[in-house]
């Protein structure tokens, strides 16, 4: 019996080490590695600059308290704010961390304006925003917050790309809109622009906050540092973790000077959160990440990789019911048992991970290769043709 606690189905595959797009199991086997993480390893396994950097500052200085300047961190927040939209930055150490205190700030901002009833977030049926129990109902999937009650309340949710319920249930106690650009967790669903336009449009109407989470969708995977970007629209607050740190622990919050202005020494904290060994590697990221022609030739693979994937769909329509996704963050709608479907492709040496509503997603590494998309494509292909 394990000694750890019984929270995933684990598979019977362990892994000695990883290069780029593949992993190689102890037991000698070499696997293309389309989760990464679930979208956490950006750069794929053990980039030689990230190593690299974790091993010049393991030999520095890893932690040190937030009560002093962390050089590593300044550094990245200011980078992260001249690339983007934000201009404040608050680090954290995961995806769920960073979108808690997007909930505290869209609460803390109005609070500090006097509007204290103002403390409400509408949020979208499908989403996971993570798994601490404000997080929990955030998204209130019925199978994530079973067991778990009391309900935490402040939170109304509306159906997917609904944007007549939303505006019905908008009061003046809505303090903010929280919405993944594109559901990764939910089924890899696109948000439309319009959509997004129309949210931050009926935000600025009624005084509202725009959260857009990236946490999966964000730090390059579409091909722009934020999916938000393709839209023009500009929110904010911004929760990013995952790719930012391509598999070293690293959450992050980014916002707009008029949110930031509402927090003041106290009002947050982390114990852990930007480390310097984790700013070092999140600095690391960046260093490639804006390196110029990299999100552009993520766009080029990503074009590659969705062409060959409806090359495939209009081969196998009774098993491909859908593409999905856009730049790297890919699902595939099947007609199949996703569990059976993601077995067969792991016994053809492919990994992928399950998303909502029978979906397959497929996680490259933003550095993935045209032969490595190649070898991912065949190996679909061999297990369509079972179905047949």
């Amino acid at each position: 019996m394990s000694s750890i606690l019984n929270t995933y189905a684990r598979k019977k595959i362990s892994f000695k080490k990883g290069k780029g797009c593949y992993l190689y199991a102890n037991d000698g086997k070499k696997y293309l590695d389309f989760v990464q993480g679930i979208a956490v390893n950006s750069l794929g396994h053990c980039h030689s600059h990230l190593v690299k950097t974790i091993n010049k500052q393991s030999k520095k200085l890893w932690s040190v308290s937030n009560a002093f300047t962390i050089s590593e961190q300044e550094k990245l927040a200011q980078r992260l704010c001249k690339h983007t939209f934000a201009d404040a930055v608050a680090f954290q150490n995961s995806g769920t961390e960073a979108t808690e205190l997007a909930i505290k700030l869209a609460r803390k901002y109005f609070y500090s304006q006097g509007k204290k009833d103002k403390n409400k977030v509408v949020t979208f049926q499908g989403a996971f925003h993570g798994r601490t129990l404000a997080a929990l109902f955030a998204a209130n999937n019925s199978k994530h917050i079973e067991g778990f009650g009391p309900k935490v309340n402040g939170f109304d949710q509306v159906p997917f790309a609904d944007h007549e319920a939303l505006k019905k249930v908008v009061t003046d106690n809505t303090a903010a809109i929280m919405i993944e650009p594109i559901f990764g967790e939910g089924g890899v669903k696109v948000v439309p622009d319009y959509c997004i336009k129309g949210i931050k449009e009926l935000c600025d109407e009624k005084d509202i906050l725009l959260i857009l989470d990236e946490v999966q969708c964000g730090a390059g995977r579409t091909g722009k540092f934020f999916a938000f970007e393709y839209t023009g629209v500009i929110p904010d607050i911004v929760p990013i973790a995952k790719g930012i740190g391509s598999g070293f622990p690293i959450g992050a919050c980014l916002m707009t000077k008029k949110v930031a202005s509402c927090m003041t020494p106290g009002s947050h904290g982390s114990t852990f959160g930007g480390n310097p060994l984790a700013m070092s590697v999140g600095n690391a990221v960046l260093d490639i990440i804006f390196k110029k022609g990299f999100l552009k030739n993520v766009q080029k693979i990503s074009k590659y990789f969705h062409k060959e994937l409806h090359k495939l769909q209009s081969e196998y329509p009774k098993v491909v019911k859908e593409v999905r996704g856009a730049g790297l963050l890919v699902g595939l709608k099947i007609s199949q048992d996703q569990t059976e479907f993601i077995k067969k492709l792991s016994d053809n040496k492919l990994l992928t991970v399950k998303a909502s509503e029978n979906v397959i997603r497929l996680l490259p590494p933003l550095t993935v290769k045209k032969q490595n998309i190649d070898e991912a494509v065949t190996i679909l292909k061999k297990v369509c043709k079972t179905y047949r």
